[in-house]
């Protein structure tokens, strides 16, 4: 591998993976149904206590739900991939429903805008899932300061 390009990267420590945690809003939840995986990239908040992951929800999504329902241990995986940085961080734990309430606002405040993609605005609801955060890791590039 003599003409391979690569960057070193460093493990994070709790501080750091607070700080990456905070400034991202996007990552990757993997989920699982036996042998069968299903990852789909969502938006997150995560205010220092909890992980909370937005999922979209219409009439279509019935392969969403049962994944939700069948995960024992999900992952989430926030990252960023630049030139000069890099970051990814690991989450690991069970997911369930969250049963706190929050209006539009707020959830305005928490997450980015939403990505429509075919289906149109009043046939998408929300659903907030908390990932408890059983094990979190990170690595993110030598060399570089923390958020």
């Amino acid at each position: 591998m003599d003409h391979v390009e690569y960057v070193y990267t460093v493990g994070m420590d709790a501080a750091e993976l607070d700080d990456y945690l905070r400034a991202g809003s996007h990552g990757v939840l993997a989920l699982a149904d036996g042998d069968d995986a299903y990852a789909v990239p969502l938006s997150y908040h995560y205010d220092g206590d909890r992980l909370l992951l937005r999922v979209s929800t219409h009439d279509d999504d019935g392969e969403k739900r049962r994944y939700l329902e069948t995960t024992e241990t999900a992952t989430f995986v926030p990252f960023a991939a630049g030139t000069d940085e890099s970051w990814s961080i690991h989450v690991r734990g069970p997911i369930t429903e969250w049963s706190g309430a929050v209006d539009e606002a707020t959830l305005n405040e928490w997450f980015p805008p939403f990505r429509l993609f075919d289906e149109a605005v009043e046939d998408v609801a929300f659903t907030l899932y908390e990932l408890e955060m059983e094990s979190v890791i990170g690595r993110r590039t030598a060399g570089t300061d923390s958020q």
